[in-house]
This record gives structure tokens, sequence and C-alpha cells, in this order.
């Protein structure tokens, strides 16, 4: 057995008695397998969140893993349930739900919807925001933003998503 392999299995059992060091130290000697594995099954948007919510479950779950030889395989499955789940909340929504939805914005007035859009905007984390703005006020492309940010185009898509997704949730509420 090579040290590579006894101190991942010495970090798992140390991670599965509840030591937080062995839990970071696990998560980042896993993070590139999560990266690369979420990147064949997740949508392009998808992979950073698939891979920070596996991260999540991983820390949070490692302690009821049964056997230390499970854990390539568990921690796989953990990253493509998570990239199942994305794909599913990306197809999730009805389309008679985006009628009812455009009526009810439809029939607010223009101040209104302004202002509403105004205090939905200031609701924005500051990350999200940015996106927002760059992308939908100064019309940059993916591309432009992903430079100017000095990030990848795929993370900066999934932001853009979810920035979207909280302004229209704040709209409905």
């Amino acid at each position: 057995m090579t040290n590579g392999i006894m101190e991942k299995e010495h970090l798992i059992l140390s991670a599965q008695t509840g030591d937080h060091a062995a839990i970071s130290r696990l998560l980042a000697v896993c993070h590139a397998d999560v990266r690369r594995y979420a990147r064949r099954h997740c949508h392009a948007s998808d992979v950073d969140d698939a891979v920070q919510e596996s991260l999540m479950v991983i820390s949070r779950k490692v302690s009821g893993l049964k056997a230390v030889a499970a854990f390539s395989s568990w921690l796989f499955t953990v990253i493509k349930r998570e990239c199942h789940r994305l794909q599913r909340m990306m197809f999730k929504q009805d389309p008679l739900e985006d009628e009812m939805i455009e009526r009810q914005l439809a029939s607010c007035n223009d101040e209104s919807l302004r202002i509403d859009l105004a205090k939905a905007l200031e609701s924005l984390p500051a990350h999200y925001l940015e996106v927002v703005l760059l992308r939908d006020f100064e019309e940059l492309t993916i591309a432009e933003i992903a430079e100017r940010l000095s990030e990848q185009p795929g993370a900066i898509k999934s932001r853009l998503h979810r920035a979207r997704e909280l302004v229209r949730e704040y709209l409905l509420s």
C-alpha cells in the first residue's frame, strides 16, 4: 500500500471521528476528483454548485460511512446525485407557472415594478449583484465578464442564473 493511500485512509478515519482538521484536509485532497467528476456529469453552469454542495454533504456525512474502502464510490455517488438534483431543478418550472408570473408582473404599474426591482437588486449578495450589473446593465458577454473577474465562464453563468432566480423569487414574494 502506498503512502498516499494510507494517508487518505487515515484522513477518512480521522474525519469519521469528527476531527475538523482531518475533514478540511480530506475535502482539499478530494476537491480535484470531485470537480473532474462533476464536469463529466453536470451541466457546465452547475459544476461549481455541484462541487460545493457535494463537499458539504461529504463533510457532514463522512461519519456515517461504513467502510473506508467504500469512500471513493460513495464520493462519486454523492456528486452524481447532486448533479441530477441540479438538473431536475433546472427543468422543474412549469410553463403555465411562467404565464401566471408574466400576468402577475404585467398587472403591476411601472413605478411599483421599478421600485420592487431596485429592492430585489439591493437584496442580492455583492457577488450576484456584480454579475447582474455587468451582464444586464453594461451588456457584457459571459466571456467578457469572466475575463474581467478572472473566473471561468461556467462559474459566471451559474452565478448569473442564481442571481436572476433570487430576483425572481423576491419579485414574486
